[in-house]
């Protein structure tokens, strides 16, 4: 009899050991940090997109895309403010499910995790005071460009400048740039223009390009990318993202320039 318990416990015991081993919710191999919820990153410093709330919840284009998702998924959603900088690297430890937090897909970061399929396109633009004669990119050569920390566009002052400095968010940046502070600020179009319209008293000036905006993954969490992006594709295709692009932005951001 005792030897009988003491196997019962044995076999117990290996089954909790297999259950606190995996986070596998939905059996296909998709790991989730916590059973049943999709756990996503976002900086809450990049309005329109994510900004904080009085309740201490985030809000903004990024956290509905987010929420949008989960619920494709069938998951609940678990919001995470955190600061840019680190966001890719807490998807990388396995910290966050994904993050939803307007990141550009690019060769360096892809070493680090995995992108979906772009659920936005954005780009970057140079903004000044509206007494600058800053018009272009070269015009930026040896002047101070400001940009916010763990984004690309200190690699896009990079060539005409090596005088950057770093900001925790491109609004902050931009206030400064509005108060004196740096001769311009390099960042998303659409947080210039957002930034515009709140009464920051800046002008763009060149756009530098496109690019694409998407949902980080652990590299080893290839199943819930394929999930994600079977998500991202129903949500472009019934057009919710284009109706949260159109709440937050006041335009369709979600299909490509050149498709349209």
């Amino acid at each position: 009899m005792k030897m009988w318990l003491k196997g019962m416990i044995a076999a117990a015991s290996i089954a909790a050991l297999a259950a606190c081993g995996s986070n596998d919710a939905s059996g296909d191999g998709t790991k989730l940090v916590d059973e049943g919820k999709f756990t996503y990153a976002s900086s809450g410093e990049f309005n329109p997109f994510s900004v904080m709330n009085d309740d201490g919840t985030m809000s903004g284009f990024d956290i509905e895309v987010g929420e949008a998702v989960a619920a494709e998924l069938g998951l609940e959603p678990v919001q995470h403010q955190f600061k840019f900088g680190g966001i890719v690297e807490g998807v990388k430890s396995g910290r966050f499910d994904a993050a939803v937090a307007s990141h550009t897909i690019t060769k360096e970061r892809l070493e680090a995790v995995n992108f979906s399929i772009p659920y936005y396109y954005s780009g970057p633009q140079i903004y000044v005071r509206p007494d600058s004669d800053v018009e272009t990119l070269d015009d930026l050569s040896g002047l101070e460009v400001a940009v916010a920390k763990g984004t690309t566009y200190a690699e896009t002052a990079a060539p005409v400048t090596d005088n950057i400095t770093f900001y925790d968010s491109d609004v902050v940046a931009l206030e400064a740039l509005a108060n004196g502070k740096h001769d311009a600020v390099i960042t998303d179009f659409v947080t210039g223009k957002e930034a515009i319209g709140s009464g920051i008293k800046i002008e763009g000036k060149e756009l530098l390009g496109k690019s694409e905006q998407a949902i980080a993954i652990a590299k080893e969490n290839e199943a819930l990318l394929k999930e994600i992006n079977a998500a991202l594709e129903k949500l472009h295709e019934n057009g919710t993202l284009t109706e949260i692009s159109k709440k937050y932005i006041g335009e369709d951001i979600t299909v490509e320039p050149d498709s349209e």
